[in-house]
């Protein structure tokens, strides 16, 4: 009986004890699977890092429109918003196609050359994404002051407001011509000086009035956009200036013949006129009506990275004309259209033109000069490491008979022609109508280098034509390293020559026989007008 008890007790001991060891071992089962569960978690489901908004193609802030135009009352600084952009340039040499909004600054540095591909060019008015480094200004945007952007409503009023109100802002302003619209404005000069530097900072769509009847009456029907008594302005952006030239290349031409043919009554859809130290970056300009830009009695320009485009046979459609404007810089820019892709006139002096590509076109050339009877100087003007091609002419100088003046210190280097008319020519017989006459005076052309000139001609005009005028012949004409093939064929054509006197400093293709050495007893004994 007593062993019966003591079996019972340990029994219960027993079970009692399996109980409490099974119990602790499920607990710690448990324990385990309960923090492992915890750590994977932890890997799946920890929160992104915040997200750039300077990274984020929707990062562009809408409210950076204001809805309403700012109270007459106020003052010009209160139209101003803070504007921060905090990118870097991109070293891209060319923009991507798909366009972003963009960055603003008051004065990026030169980019490298544009692409040369026609299906880069965005007509909707979307900016380049190459971003601007980092600069905070007081920006006006034109909508503030009740531009539409429409391209239908006349938004003239509001950009001359925003103008005037950036205009008077003591540190640099932006005005700001935004992205994704299209503003229509009339004929407009924007005046200076302003208080201190100022952007036009163009990343939408600019346009003028649709043909020459739509134009205001009180309006000039010879200037659209002009920029007068300037210091420190830069027009800049990724947008583009839609001259809408349609309607003025369709004008019957006995009416308008005056209009297309006389230089002085050209239509200039952008001028800057008795201004200094100016920029223009980046813009892209397509149809103008004539002349795309003109820079007259202006010093300091610096031009960057733009791209205009005109149809071939657009009339009178200069991309840029200089006249008395000295210390200018063309650089890295595309131009094709129905004339001179740049134009040199009289009193100008420093300029320097580089890796340009131009064409279809006119070529870029010194003149015309001394029309009318008129006196003209030109000197130091340098055209290198450029591309020109399927044009009417090269590099050109053209002159008036009846002149005076002189063109001296002019350089063409290293210039790539294809498939060009007059690759190289001097034209002193320059006229417009069949009743030019041969006279006794002319612009006096002399040290003019051609070096490192190679390329294809079209055969229907000599590669090289050396046309100066009778009583004062050109001279000091240096050529070396000239190498010019026809585009077609093997039929070398031979230079042509009249009263040009240089130098061949290397062997040249096709062989210049025409160019006559020394020089001349006629211009020993005359009192040539040196400039």
């Amino acid at each position: 009986m007593a062993f019966s008890r003591v079996s019972l007790l340990m029994f219960c001991i027993s079970l009692i004890s399996f109980f409490f060891i099974s119990e602790a071992s499920r607990h710690h089962h448990v324990k385990h699977k309960h923090t492992h569960h915890h750590h994977i978690v932890s890997e799946i489901s920890e929160p992104p890092l915040s997200v750039d908004p300077s990274n984020d193609d929707n990062a562009y802030n809408s409210t950076h429109a204001p809805s309403h135009p700012p109270e007459a009352s106020s003052s010009s600084h209160d139209h101003g918003i803070a504007y921060n952009s905090s990118a870097s340039p991109s070293p891209s040499p060319s923009p991507p196609k798909t366009a972003h909004p963009p960055n603003h600054a008051r004065a990026p540095p030169p980019s490298n050359a544009p692409s040369n591909e026609d299906d880069d060019y965005n007509s909707t008015g979307a900016p380049s994404s190459s971003p601007s480094p980092a600069y905070a200004a007081n920006v006006f945007d034109v909508r503030k002051y009740g531009a539409v952007g429409d391209g239908i409503t006349d938004d003239t009023e509001a950009f001359k407001m925003a103008w005037d109100s950036a205009c008077q802002e003591e540190d640099s302003a932006v005005l700001l011509v935004p992205y994704g619209s299209s503003f229509m404005i009339q004929s407009t000069i924007f005046t200076g000086p302003c208080q201190g530097g100022l952007v036009f900072q163009v990343d939408g769509t600019l346009m003028p009035p649709d043909g020459p009847d739509s134009w205001a009456q009180k309006n000039s029907k010879r200037q659209w956009l002009v920029f007068y008594r300037l210091n420190q302005m830069s027009l800049q952006g990724g947008g583009v200036i839609d001259g809408r030239g349609q309607k003025w290349w369709d004008l019957p031409c006995k009416p308008h013949k005056r209009l297309f043919l006389n230089e002085n009554l050209t239509m200039q859809a952008i001028r800057f006129f008795m201004s200094s130290n100016l920029t223009v970056q980046g813009i892209r300009v397509k149809d103008s009506p004539q002349f795309n830009f003109r820079f007259d009695n202006c010093k300091n320009v610096h031009v960057e990275s733009i791209h205009i485009t005109a149809p071939p046979l657009s009339p009178n459609t200069d991309g840029i004309h200089i006249e008395n404007a000295n210390d200018v810089k063309i650089y890295n820019s595309v131009i094709s259209n129905g004339d001179d892709c740049v134009s040199i006139g009289s009193g100008c002096h420093d300029v320097d033109i580089r890796n340009i590509t131009c064409g279809p076109g006119h070529g870029i050339s010194i003149g015309s000069l001394g029309n009318h009877n008129s006196r003209a100087c030109v000197s130091n003007i340098t055209v290198r490491d450029s591309v020109i091609k399927s044009s009417d002419n090269g590099v050109r100088i053209k002159t008036w008979q009846g002149g005076s003046g002189a063109v001296s210190g002019i350089t063409f280097s290293n210039i790539h022609m294809n498939n060009v008319k007059n690759p190289i020519i001097i034209d002193q017989f320059y006229c417009l109508s069949k009743g030019c006459s041969n006279q006794t005076s002319a612009v006096y052309v002399s040290d003019i280098v051609y070096e490192s000139i190679k390329g294809t001609y079209d055969i229907r005009s000599p590669p090289m034509h050396f046309a100066c005028s009778d009583s004062v012949p050109c001279t000091n004409l240096t050529l070396s390293d000239v190498e010019l093939l026809p585009a077609k064929g093997d039929l070398v054509s031979d230079p042509y020559c009249w009263n040009a006197y240089g130098d061949l400093q290397t062997l040249i293709i096709p062989p210049v026989s025409c160019l006559m050495e020394g020089i001349p007893r006629s211009i020993l004994n005359n009192d040539i007008d040196h400039c």
